[in-house]
């Protein structure tokens, strides 16, 4: 298949690809709006803070794993004029341990944004859109990869997963490198923002619909929260912009 010769599922991840900055909170928004969040799951409170830490578990670890990722081995996530591009097909890393391990990230944080919302339609429904959305993005990055590097790609697909990580090889795929936490923190702090946005977000429709008690003084938390973290964006971005800090 060349690149003027695309399927529906690789044509769709190229939309996808381009628009994804604006289609991705479309959609949240769009379920948080539509569906409730439940105040308690079957008369049993307890099943309230199991799924909150559960939906704490999936954000916190999709958010280590994208910092895993990026701290070993970064690579440009947004193509070339928001059109899939890569330069070299890159191995190391985390990327020696599944081949999209930004997106396996992205995937946990999106479930925990979901599972804390609650609604049965919400999580459900979220997650199997986000999920579609990902194998057409998949499908169109693999599409423009095979026909870039060939043989080469066909070799790293057959020695690495495309989703689930195989850390067996994890030790032989971070082999002299160096690890930066500081490039991990820069170069995704947008992300852990949005994180924490969507969490606090979640918490403040919880209070307002079922805990009117505690409403005000959690929105005062969460607004507070949410302008120390946009606080450190606007240090971060200014960081970046200036190249104070060597990444």
């Amino acid at each position: 298949m060349t690149q003027n010769n695309k399927n529906w599922l690789v044509k769709t991840g190229d939309f996808f690809f381009k628009w994804r900055n604006y289609v991705f909170p479309l959609i949240i928004a769009v379920l948080f709006i539509s569906f409730p969040v439940p105040g308690e799951y079957f008369g049993y409170p307890k099943l309230e803070e199991w799924k909150d830490t559960l939906a704490i578990a999936l954000i916190l670890g999709g958010l280590a794993f994208r910092s895993l990722t990026i701290g070993w081995a970064y690579i440009k996530r947004g193509g070339m004029n928001k059109e899939v591009y890569a330069d070299t097909l890159v191995r190391s890393g985390l990327f020696g341990v599944c081949r999209n391990p930004l997106y396996v990230g992205n995937m946990l944080v999106y479930a925990g944004v979901f599972v804390q919302h609650g609604h049965p339609v919400v999580v459900v429904t979220g997650i199997a859109i986000y999920t579609f959305i990902y194998i057409a993005i998949i499908a169109a990055e693999e599409h423009y990869l095979k026909n870039k590097f060939g043989a080469e790609y066909d070799r790293y697909c057959a020695e690495v997963p495309r989703w689930l990580p195989r850390f067996s090889k994890y030790r032989e795929s971070i082999r002299g490198m160096n690890f930066s936490f500081l490039r991990s923190i820069l170069k995704d702090y947008s992300t852990i923002f949005n994180a924490i946005f969507a969490m606090a977000l979640v918490e403040v429709l919880e209070h307002y619909h079922f805990r009117p008690e505690t409403y005000e003084s959690t929105l005062k938390f969460s607004v507070g929260l949410l302008i120390w973290a946009a606080a450190m964006l606007m240090i971060v971005k200014y960081i970046k912009k200036t190249n104070n800090v060597k990444i």
